[in-house]
């Protein structure tokens, strides 16, 4: 069975934070490809304006309210999909927030709350759809992970730790299923124009982040082609993966970059001293 989805249409597709952001970008695009898509978040509101947005353009769509740090929640809204659908080809696991705070500063049910819902929140859906992929022989799964998800910047402690998660799952997921026709990519963005990035981050973001944000329609481009291509890895924009390469031949210089540049303007005097 071929690891490459060159073809969208009459896709069953579900897609997890589809009420805003990536997830919405992806889902609409997604619908103007051909695929059927499943729209999951918890906000019913932003769910039926999204469905009713893909009905309008001639798609269709499921809205499925749906909070995904919830197991039995995700679980009957998997049988759900299953019994409306039988089931589905395509799952994004793309839900999931963020804060940017020191660890020391940081609330524990907030952490908790954050691992909960950016990596059960995808282990929960995966688990729910999985079985149905291998029994048919084909299934693609995409993991939205974060370039915090290999890099653990500073002030992004409970994020980046959620984020490293899914990224091993997804890899050792991959491992275990593709021989079996399920195909597992696995996403790191850097930093996307998304209301992920409230006023808050933007303020403690350093001047080289905010220099580097792209918008979300570049994002689901290049997602779509690596399916396609049958990409196991993608990272977006592309030139950020070669701060792997340096952070594993150079590590201390690297470590003293990742620090200077994160610093904020009340530690450096002011921002362009960054």
């Amino acid at each position: 069975m071929s690891s490459r989805l060159t073809r969208l249409r009459g896709r069953r597709a579900l897609v997890t934070g589809a009420s805003g952001g990536i997830g919405r970008a992806l889902a609409l695009r997604l619908a103007a490809e051909g695929a059927r898509v499943v729209l999951v978040a918890r906000r019913a509101d932003a769910l039926e304006a999204l469905a009713a947005e893909v009905r309008a353009a001639g798609g269709e769509a499921l809205a499925l309210p749906c909070d995904v740090a919830e197991r039995e929640a995700v679980a009957a809204a998997a049988a759900h999909v299953v019994e409306v659908w039988g089931g589905v080809d395509l799952l994004v696991n793309n839900a999931g927030y963020g804060h940017h705070r020191r660890f020391l500063e940081w609330d524990l049910e907030d952490m908790e709350r954050m691992l909960r819902v950016n990596t059960l929140g995808s282990l929960y859906w995966t688990k729910a759809l999985l079985p149905g992929m291998v029994e048919r022989g084909e299934g693609w799964i995409v993991f939205v992970a974060s370039l915090a998800g290999r890099i653990a910047p500073p002030d992004e402690s409970a994020y980046a730790a959620s984020k490293f998660a899914l990224v091993g799952l997804a890899e050792s997921l991959s491992l275990e299923v593709e021989d079996l026709g399920v195909h597992v990519l696995t996403v790191c963005p850097g930093v996307i124009r998304t209301p992920f990035f409230d006023r808050e981050a933007l303020e403690r973001m350093p001047a080289a982040a905010r220099r580097q944000m792209v918008e979300p329609d570049g994002l689901v481009e290049a997602i779509l082609g690596a399916l396609r291509s049958g990409r196991r890895e993608l990272t977006y924009p592309r030139m950020l993966a070669g701060a792997y390469a340096v952070r594993a031949l150079f590590p201390r210089f690297f470590r003293w970059g990742v620090k200077r540049t994160a610093k904020r303007p009340d530690q450096t005097g002011s921002e362009g001293a960054e």
